[in-house]
């Protein structure tokens, strides 16, 4: 790897191309390298993982929403829709996956100086693979460069700081890796993410207070244009340069302003994209940053059956910066608090979360969430106990680049009425790499068998996962057999389609 070093320049200072950090992606987009047999084997995971919690989703309202209106885009030779039988045109099928996959926020992670979901890339980049009649390898070293581009800047970029949504470095990372699948040359990828990120970037209010459905709909705008970035660029269009590092450009008006300095790693040509291997996947349908607060008090509720709100004065999370002001009593979010608020803002709660888990031993994507738990008298009362501080030791830890160190939890501290108290801690989810059980083959399986269950026909979740493992040899008739298909008539609100 190395470090690509960023700043904002004057316009009188003149930037050459080659020196910006959108050609720098570009270069690495527009090579062609082998995946290794790790990072191969590790995409067949993510591409069952995203399909798992999107057949979870097919019946909530965003995602017939989202699905109804790509069935009023039939294309051919188009690509598929989780859902549906139709094929469409591919920046509309990018965006009804997209909200599938994002839904229920299940899916894989990635944490550092920024939040991911890089899992967003697989939509954007499978449906223009599936409409350009690519080859699974083409589509295999797509994802792999979008999963590396995305982890990247993320590793270097703070956006939500700036109240600046996460998916802005999606929108590049989509764009370069449709670059790669379909073998585009540095210029044309360059100007495909310079319009894909200039496209992408909004507020931060999507994850903020009163969570709506856009939650799951900004990484699946994203994705779509990405599509739509490529496609322009495609045809000679041109995008705003330097689009990072121009005076009026986006470090220097919507980031860390004019005198920023990042250092961005960035793989060097010829090196193998392995990024993908740093994220990790969620157990349970919650933001990840409470997957670890599950497993404790999972485990806290089956150990103590004394933790009932009768015997607690209060519980206090020590964590890490990002978990006590997201997720946490630090965010001032009273709907953080509010059994009638929405799922999406019930799932960026840890104080509701830590509540219901430690009271139920357990986390369904459902039914933890369901207004009648949500509303239970006992569990209102205790969540209202619990809060959240920030711990200089758990946030080091969260920005650690050491994976040794690099934790996602935190101490809980639970005190009694009688005057004891109960000290845990944990550090990183049990589904981890470094956790109790970490996720392999057979837990991305039997996560799709759980989550398809009752969802799909039997014989549907045997031929997709049959499809999804022979990924790299599927040939392009065979590529849009990485869907999910069944019989899903609701309906939604008529729009202007």
């Amino acid at each position: 790897m190395k470090n690509h070093s960023l700043r904002v320049y004057r316009s009188d200072e003149n930037l050459v191309r080659e020196d910006q950090l959108a050609h720098k992606i570009a270069e690495i987009a527009a090579e062609q390298l082998e995946p290794t047999d790790a990072v191969t084997d590790m995409v067949i995971n993510r591409v069952i993982d995203n399909a798992a919690v999107a057949t979870a989703s097919l019946t909530r309202a965003p995602v017939v929403a989202a699905r109804a209106q790509a069935e009023r885009h039939p294309y051919e030779p188009g690509a598929t829709v989780f859902g549906s039988d139709l094929r469409v045109s591919p920046e509309w099928a990018a965006w009804a996956n997209g909200v599938a996959v994002r839904e229920l926020d299940y899916h894989d992670t990635f944490l550092a100086a920024d939040y991911s979901h890089p899992g967003d890339n697989i939509p954007p980049i499978l449906a223009v693979a599936q409409h350009t009649g690519r080859t699974g390898a083409d589509l295999l070293r797509g994802i792999v460069t979008g999963y590396e581009i995305q982890i990247d800047l993320v590793k270097a970029i703070c956006l939500h700081k700036h109240k600046i949504d996460h998916v802005a470095h999606l929108g590049p990372s989509a764009a370069a890796g449709i670059g790669t699948l379909l073998g585009l040359d540095t210029e044309t990828i360059f100007q495909a993410v310079g319009q894909a990120l200039h496209t992408t970037t909004a507020t931060r209010q999507s994850r903020k207070g009163e969570i709506s459905t856009w939650k799951a709909h900004a990484p699946a705008f994203a994705g779509k244009m990405a599509v739509e970035a490529v496609d322009r660029a495609m045809r000679g269009q041109t995008s705003p340069t330097p689009i990072y590092e121009g005076e009026d450009g986006v470090i220097a008006w919507m980031l860390d302003g004019p005198d920023a300095h990042y250092e961005v790693p960035l793989p060097e040509l010829g090196e193998s994209r392995t990024a993908i291997l740093d994220s990790y996947t969620k157990e349970h349908s919650a933001e990840y940053q409470a997957q670890a607060w599950i497993d404790l008090a999972r485990k806290l509720g089956r150990e103590h059956p004394e933790l009932t709100v009768d015997n607690i004065n209060r519980i206090v999370l020590h964590t890490s910066h990002h978990t006590h002001y997201v997720i946490g009593s630090g965010a001032n979010d009273p709907q953080k608090y509010d059994p009638s608020a929405s799922r999406e803002t019930l799932d960026h709660s840890i104080p509701y979360i830590f509540t219901v888990a430690l009271q139920d031993q357990e986390w369904h994507h459902v039914n933890s969430y369901a207004p009648e738990r949500a509303n239970r008298p006992d569990t209102v009362e205790l969540w209202k106990r619990v809060t959240t501080q920030e711990d200089a030791e758990w946030t080091r830890r969260y920005h650690s680049i050491d994976p040794a160190e690099k934790a996602f939890g935190g101490r809980v501290e639970i005190e009694m009425t009688d005057g004891s108290r109960i000290v845990e801690e944990i550090a990183v989810a049990d589904a981890h790499p470094l956790g109790a059980r970490p996720f392999a083959r057979q837990q991305y399986i039997n996560k799709f068998r759980t989550l398809a269950d009752g969802v799909l026909a039997s014989d549907e979740i045997e031929r997709f996962l049959a499809a999804a493992e022979r990924l790299p040899e599927l040939s392009a008739s065979e590529l849009g057999e990485l869907t999910v298909r069944g019989n899903f008539p609701a309906t939604t609100a008529k729009g202007i389609f």
